[in-house]
């Protein structure tokens, strides 16, 4: 148990409610607690969590915690995730992934090599957004963990750390992963890449069994921006997703690929309006006077978004001109 020691009227008021035999009047005391944000009464907040026989009161006290990042908040965090009420450990996933300090993040560290996978996953879940250069390691071992859920916040981890070491192990992760989730979140990690050697893994996931991942392939490959990659996507714009449609013509308008222009032009008739808009903004993009006449006509689009992005590249085709 935490040393409880305080001055504060209100706490002390609170104390009978919080050592009360009734679940739920120790959970509405916590409450009240927490209310007052006085550092003195995260003794009696931490103890809740980690000591208290109702599940409820855990879980209400691992809520409570996600404003405070003293150490001794965070260690009781860590140690809820392995919880055996399910809902305290979610509580406590979710308030360690708003912590906000890299000093949290080092505390964090040592918990995403646990023996369960949930803690695994849930540690490296709060350290994503951290930018911790110290979760690198950890994360690149993860993406080895046979839980799927652990090696989709690993991969999480190296693309917001825009980590470029990583790009094999994640290029042979797009390839090869079992897991759909995984799959995706790889691709999308790609896009940090500077050079053309994550291409080959890109196109390979133009043709993955999942849409979803060939959505993730073709909005990776305008980010990535290597002029290679048109016709590939042109390709894509005959996906039997329209959503994989959508992205690639947002790509090819972001590649400026001039080869796409037959293409972009044969989907402002398409059925669906959002795949109309990307066409358009994607053929002013491109900037080809040949895209004018299409254009024209589409200015007459039954649907106002579509037809205010058709004003957008026709916009842009005449500041060309």
């Amino acid at each position: 148990m935490t040393e409880r020691s305080t001055d504060n009227p209100d706490v002390l008021e609170l104390l009978p409610r919080l050592e009360a035999g009734d679940a739920g009047v120790r959970r509405i005391a916590l409450i009240e607690l927490a209310d007052l944000e006085d550092p003195e009464a995260l003794p009696w907040l931490t103890d809740a969590l980690l000591v208290d026989s109702a599940d409820e009161v855990r879980a209400e006290a691992a809520r409570l915690l996600e404003a405070w990042e003293q150490p001794e908040v965070i260690q009781a965090l860590c140690a809820a995730l392995a919880d055996s009420a399910e809902a305290v450990r979610l509580a406590a996933a979710q308030s360690l992934s708003e912590l906000k300090s890299q000093e949290a993040g080092q505390l964090i560290l040592p918990w995403a090599a646990h023996a369960d996978a949930f803690v695994r996953a849930s540690a490296l879940r709060a350290l994503r957004e951290l930018r911790l250069e110290d979760a690198a390691q950890p994360a690149l071992q993860a993406l080895q963990d046979p839980d799927a859920a652990v090696r989709r916040e690993a991969v999480g981890i190296l693309g917001w750390l825009k980590h470029e070491p990583a790009l094999p192990a994640l290029a042979l992760l797009a390839e090869r992963e079992p897991d759909t989730e995984v799959r995706r979140a790889a691709i999308g990690a790609l896009g940090l890449a500077r050079d053309g050697t994550v291409l080959p893994a890109l196109f390979a996931a133009l043709n993955d069994h999942a849409w979803q991942v060939r959505e993730e392939a073709a909005t990776t490959l305008g980010k990535v921006g290597h002029a290679q990659a048109g016709p590939a996507l042109v390709e894509a714009l005959g996906d039997s997703f329209w959503q994989v449609r959508l992205r690639a013509a947002r790509s090819l308008g972001r590649l400026r690929h001039a080869a796409a222009l037959e293409a972009l032009v044969a989907l402002l008739g398409h059925g669906i309006a959002n795949l109309r808009k990307e066409a358009a903004l994607a053929l002013g993009e491109l900037g080809q006077a040949g895209a004018l006449p299409a254009l024209q006509a589409a200015e007459a689009d039954s649907d106002p978004e579509v037809r205010k992005a058709v004003r957008i590249a026709l916009a842009q085709l005449r500041g060309v001109a």
